[in-house]
């Protein structure tokens, strides 16, 4: 130690404590750039270490924090009354700084030294941090004896020689381990404790080694049955990674020992039926019965087999544990978000805060955990209030391919395929497939420390892929030199063997006993998971019977006894003691109560708090709403936070309707659609009493979720008989927003609709909205809900609701004429949906058009055909009928409604010609980027709808 650093450390001063190396690399970065800008005293001790490298700062940086580390270590340790001594003793050694530097270089970068790939494909260049003389070291001080109060190996100083056998052992071998980009010093510290205490020595009894390989006999046994049986049938095998099968074994077994009861697993196709089978408990017979084609869907279209979802019980250390494997679509990472939200909502249901009751897995693909986008917005999502689960453990099964591309100029820009997780500071364990017991080492190491920390961490399984994409594929033609290595190679389960014959653990006779034991088990079509559980408590499931079944019905009683509803509003309106509003928000608290208590007509957003109050209150049913600016509301009308403006403090009333109401909670969103969407899936499927809604800030957004529409809200039920009751506020209205503020795509939902898989609506009354999201709670059927839900109308003179219509009425698929039209008079009924409606009414009304009447479809699907029927029945005159939309003509809902209203009206027994739509000109886009043009045309639309002239509408 030098006199400056001694100074500072016995005069009580914290410079040099290690939570500061952030203030003394700063201080350092300035002196690189101008030496005098820090005291002289600085400037001294910096010019100590001054090097050829100093370009390379995370290392001088290291000094420091390693130098801090020991001297808080050694602080008051060391003695003497000899001066002279003292100033010798406490000099800066630079060899002792160049063993720290290269201690530190080991933990920084040993994992680029490691022995990661089982093919041995990429020779890794040497790490020149790595080498004595980066460090200025040599050989000649291997046998010098350095401190090692930095190192957890137990003991205070050793020579550099063993130091450096240990720091191999521990970060160069079989498992590269990346922690220094967490910024915690307390994780960091944590990890390297764990890494370092057993010296680099993975040591397990012979249980635990037996254990291993019976997960690997099973792993390799499965995959040779079906090949053997099933020759060249597509089942995106495990073979080459065979060892993900013990690490998930010991995930379970290990996190069941801390005492979570559920763990959910998201996984793509590779290894997913070895997965069902050796680890869920898949009754094999039923796999076979479905590679014969023995197995039809009873209902819908069904799935491929490596599609399905399954669920299971097994015994634990901790007890009974259930496990899910979600359901998922070939769009491989989509099913993170997804399995995140299922998670939440068992850990709500569980009230399971810290997440320690509810773990998530979610396997991976190399290729796609690097390139697909909704890998970075589940990690973005990880840490949020909405959206956390208490740390997700990742493992990335890689092939080191992608389909075809192994290329690394071809597949990312990152070193390794994990890099991506670097944004959320989470560790990444990079460990050779080949070695299942540094694999189940990782797979410990992961667990712990997500139970200690509560934050994701990767396993990056290195491993490679036997049989190409899949059975059928032919790898050799675009990897031959990959797959010439591959063909020579033993499999994960003869290695092993090897090595427990070698150290005497068990015989090749009985090694071979597995082997047979496992394949007489699949013949018999026996379970081979002995952990199973044959009779699963009940407790661990929900149950979803009272929701399963029924036919699809659009009229439910939905109505709330007013007085209550007077008292939901008089409840919102009550702010904790010492609370102030922002003025406008104050005002509008007012004004809802006005209208809340029958005072006022009702707005949206008021009849809106008033069907969530009821909700969570009345009908004890949960309510939860997402979305980017949810909270207020895009358009400033729901305002279901408020926010003190003295202190920043936010207050949320209907989380305070009363001591036995259900839980509410809103959460405005990170700026994404894909993953929140998914999420939001995941939770709605995941509890059935709840009503769960996902709101877009512009419904146009919502095409950056196609992929979550597509495969799981439209689709999810037919192909794998999951319920979901997701609802969708989607703003849609063409008001002279331009191309991307506009529509909804409503098309597209129609084009999706089929076999009663959802609902979409286009309310225009607040009446309408409150019946319809109580419909969603109060109904037990679960379906999804899609809503083309207001802009203007949020707040048009028009567009309210009598406080009577809420407590007494229902949601109405169909709005009749209001106004009081003769209907021996009427002419030409108009048909329409949503905003275009008050438009055409008010033009009528101005311009006493008595021959014209108006109706509104405020359901499009399913379909309320026999409503329809009714009201054109009631004028008998009719001449014309039209369907009026603000949409481009190739857009909105005509192409849906077309060959069902002219099968409606054609029949019909009136003098109407044949139905014809009033739309804007079809466009490849949505809507106009022009004012002065989207006015015309909207002149134009009512005009036609009215069947009048642009001159003649009222100015």
């Amino acid at each position: 130690m030098n006199s400056i650093t001694k100074q500072v450390t016995d005069s009580g001063h914290t410079e040099l404590a290690a939570d500061n190396a952030l203030y003394i690399e700063s201080l350092y970065e300035q002196f690189l750039t101008d030496p005098t800008s820090v005291d002289k005293d600085w400037q001294d001790y910096f010019k100590q270490y001054q090097s050829p490298n100093d370009a390379h700062h995370n290392a001088i940086k290291d000094q420091f924090l390693l130098l801090a580390r020991n001297q808080t270590a050694n602080k008051g340790s060391v003695a003497s009354t000899d001066g002279a001594a003292a100033s010798t003793a406490h000099r800066a050694d630079p060899k002792q700084m160049g063993v720290q530097q290269l201690i530190s270089a080991y933990r920084r970068r040993g994992h680029r030294y490691a022995q990661l790939d089982p093919l041995g494909l990429h020779p890794r260049p040497e790490v020149e941090d790595l080498t004595l003389a980066y460090h200025n070291l040599a050989e000649s001080d291997l046998d010098t004896i350095y401190p090692t109060n930095d190192l957890n190996i137990g003991k205070s100083e050793a020579s550099l020689r063993e130091i450096i056998e240990i720091m191999e052992r521990v970060y160069c071998r079989y498992i590269g381990v990346e922690y220094m980009h967490v910024t915690s010093s307390t994780e960091k510290r944590w990890m390297e404790k764990y890494l370092e205490s057993n010296l680099g020595h993975i040591e397990f009894d012979k249980e635990k080694r037996l254990a291993i390989l019976e997960s690997l006999t099973a792993a390799e046994g499965l995959e040779k049955y079906l090949a053997r049986k099933y020759t060249g049938v597509k089942r995106f095998g495990l073979e080459g990674g065979e060892s993900f099968i013990p690490a998930v074994n010991e995930i379970i077994q290990r996190a069941g020992s801390y005492g979570t009861k559920e763990m959910v697993i998201g996984m793509a196709h590779r290894g997913r039926l070895n997965l069902l089978v050796n680890v869920l408990g898949k009754n094999p017979a039923d796999l076979f019965d479905e590679f014969d084609g023995k197995v039809q869907p009873e209902k819908g279209s069904g799935d491929v087999k490596y599609h399905n979802g399954y669920s299971s019980n097994v015994m634990t250390p901790g007890g009974e544990a259930h496990l899910a494997l979600a359901f998922n679509p070939s769009h491989l990472e989509i099913v993170a978000p997804v399995l995140e939200g299922s998670v939440r909502a068992r850990q709500v249901r569980r009230n399971d805060t810290d997440g320690n009751l509810v773990l998530p897995i979610v396997v991976h693909g190399d290729a796609a955990f690097a390139g697909q986008g909704v890998v970075q917005e589940t990690f973005q999502m990880s840490q949020t209030r909405a959206y956390t689960t208490g740390g997700t453990l990742h493992i990335v099964i890689n092939n080191q391919v992608g389909f075809t591309t192994s290329r690394q100029e071809d597949a990312r820009s990152t070193e390794y395929c994990t890099d991506v997780a670097k944004m959320v500071h989470a560790p990444i364990l990079h460990v050779n497939g080949d070695d299942p017991e540094s694999v189940v080492f990782a797979s410990q190491l992961a667990l712990d420390y997500r139970h200690e920390f509560g934050k994701d961490i990767i396993i990056d399984l290195f491993c490679y892929r036997r049989n190409g994409h899949n059975e059928a594929d032919e790898p050799s033609a675009t990897q031959p030199l990959m797959y010439a290595v591959i063909k020579k190679l033993a499999t994960t389960r003869t290695i092993y063997v090897q090595k427990l014959v070698a150290a005497g653990v068990i015989s090749d006779a009985e090694a071979t006993k597995y082997e047979d034991e496992y394949r007489e088990s699949l013949d018999r079509g026996e379970y081979v998971v002995n952990a199973l559980v044959l009779e699963p408590s009940e407790e661990l499931f929900v149950d979803w019977t009272p929701y399963l079944g029924h036919e699809l019905q659009d009229d439910w009683d939905t109505s709330v006894d007013i007085e209550k509803l007077k008292a939901y509003g008089r409840k919102m309106a009550e702010m904790p003691e010492g609370y102030t509003l922002q003025r406008q928000v104050q005002k509008v608290v007012e004004q809802r109560l006005a209208m809340q208590t029958g005072t006022e007509p009702l707005n949206w957003g008021a009849a809106e708090t008033l069907a969530y109050a009821s909700l969570v209150d009345n009908d004890d049913i949960m309510v939860r709403i997402t979305g980017e600016d949810v909270g207020r509301g895009t358009f400033s009308h729901r305002h279901s936070e408020l926010y003190n403006i003295t202190d920043g403090s936010m207050y949320v009333p209907l989380a305070h309707m009363s001591e036995k109401q259900a839980r509410f909670a809103t959460y405005n969103s990170l700026l994404s659609e894909e993953a929140v969407l998914a999420f939001e899936y995941g939770y709605a499927t995941t509890v059935p009493n709840a009503v769960v809604i996902w709101e877009a800030q512009f419904g146009d957004f919502v095409n950056g979720a196609q992929v979550v529409i597509d495969q799981f809200i439209a689709s999810g039920e037919t192909k794998w008989q999951r319920v979901c009751g997701l609802t969708m506020l989607l703003p849609h209205g063409f008001e002279g927003q331009g191309p991307e503020h506009s529509s909804a795509r409503l098309e597209r939902f129609l084009q999706l609709c089929a076999e009663d898989n959802m609902q979409v609506i286009t309310p225009t009354t607040p009446a309408q909205i409150y019946h319809a999201l109580r419909r969603q709670g109060v109904r037990p059927i679960r379906k999804p809900l899609i809503v083309m839900s207001p802009k203007s109308l949020l707040r048009h003179k028009l567009a309210t609701s009598e406080l009577e219509e809420l407590a007494n009425g229902k949601f109405e698929t169909v709005l009749p004429e209001i106004d009081n039209q003769d209907a021996s008079k009427v002419t030409r009924l108009v048909l329409c949906g949503g905003k275009v409606y008050y438009d055409l009414l008010e033009q009528r009304r101005a311009l006493g058009l008595e021959h014209v009447a108006i109706v509104r479809i405020e359901q499009l699907y399913p379909l309320p055909e026999a409503r329809m029927v009714a009201e054109i029945e009631k004028y008998s005159n009719l001449e014309e009928v039209v369907w009026t939309q603000e949409e481009p003509l190739n857009q909105g809902a005509w192409n849906y409604l077309a060959p069902n209203m002219f099968r409606i009206v054609v029949p019909h027994p009136t003098k109407a010609e044949l139905m014809r739509p009033v739309a804007r000109p079809a466009s490849a886009a949505p809507a106009t980027g022009s004012a002065k043009l989207h006015i015309q045309q909207q002149q134009a639309l009512i005009a036609g709808g009215l069947g009048i002239t642009v001159d003649q509408l009222a100015k």
